[in-house]
């Protein structure tokens, strides 16, 4: 006989304040990724706009808002700006490594320099070292994390300046999280050097695409995500790749508020609480 399939449970959280947007109200809906089949209803599900957080897939299910829109890079196809090749140059001796899935305190000083300087106050800033652990460790897909050094002086790795935590997932790489060195003298771009990294590793593993989670309209912070192009974003019909002009639009808007932002908008960090249990994502 045949084991009956058995489809997942979805939940729905309780409305919350919009960390992007304010005066407005979030919500998401979310399921458990457990068992022998969590890897399969993970890719599955990210291809429908959900994001991974430890053991759960969640999406937002906001009763009055559609702002936030899962974007991903289409890795084979990309080209990158005069500026990212510059990032790409400025960057190259770093020492990058492919990690298993363990936090080591070294990571955890790291994210917390990068907190305090990015995101002072955020849902992140009260984490320990047993959070971050929590974040790093707790999965039932393929994940990793990869490292960025800077060399020693006899060439080997020396001191971290940025990481990412990683899924690999059946059709590319899903960027969960990552932080850097946010007051580093001589180095600058690491935040979108390690994107451009992500989508230099997938193309030469063959998958076609970089999850960059949620592109939000209206949140300044949220607008990096448009610079890598050509850029895809998942709709009513599925997944359409940005317009050139469009995306040449947002482009030159990100590059002018720029101007007048001294602090930058590598990264973005988030909460996410199913129940009493906190979760942390990439956003």
């Amino acid at each position: 006989m045949t084991a009956p399939v058995r489809f997942p449970r979805f939940f729905v959280t309780s409305p919350a304040p919009c960390p992007y947007l304010p005066g407005r109200t979030e919500r998401k809906v979310f399921t458990e990724l457990k068992g022998p089949h969590a890897e399969s209803l993970n890719d599955a599900l990210g291809r429908i706009g959900f994001r991974r957080s430890q053991t759960v897939a969640y999406r937002p299910s906001c009763l009055d808002c559609r702002a936030c829109v899962s974007v991903r890079v289409v890795a084979n196809a990309f080209e990158p700006s005069a500026g990212q090749k510059r990032i790409l140059k400025r960057n190259s001796d770093l020492v990058v490594s492919e990690c298993r899935p363990w936090a080591t305190p070294e990571q955890f000083e790291l994210l917390q320099r990068y907190l305090a300087n990015r995101h002072p106050g955020g849902g992140m800033a009260a984490m320990d070292d047993v959070d971050y652990a929590d974040m790093v460790e707790h999965t039932a897909v393929s994940s990793f994390v990869i490292e960025y050094r800077e060399p020693s002086p006899d060439g080997g790795a020396g001191r971290l300046v940025g990481a990412c935590l990683s899924d690999r997932q059946g059709d590319g790489l899903s960027m969960i999280y990552s932080f850097y060195d946010p007051d580093h003298e001589t180095r600058t771009g690491l935040g979108n050097f390690i994107i451009l990294d992500h989508i230099r590793r997938s193309a030469q593993a063959g998958l076609p695409y970089v999850y960059l989670g949620y592109w939000v309209e209206g949140s300044q912070r949220m607008q990096y995500k448009v610079r890598f192009r050509p850029l895809e974003r998942l709709g009513p019909h599925g997944w359409q790749r940005f317009g050139d002009a469009e995306q040449a639009r947002y482009i030159a808007a990100v590059s002018a508020a720029r101007r007048d932002d001294t602090e930058g908008v590598d990264g973005a960090a988030k909460d996410f609480v199913p129940g009493a249990q906190q979760q942390y994502r990439f956003a």
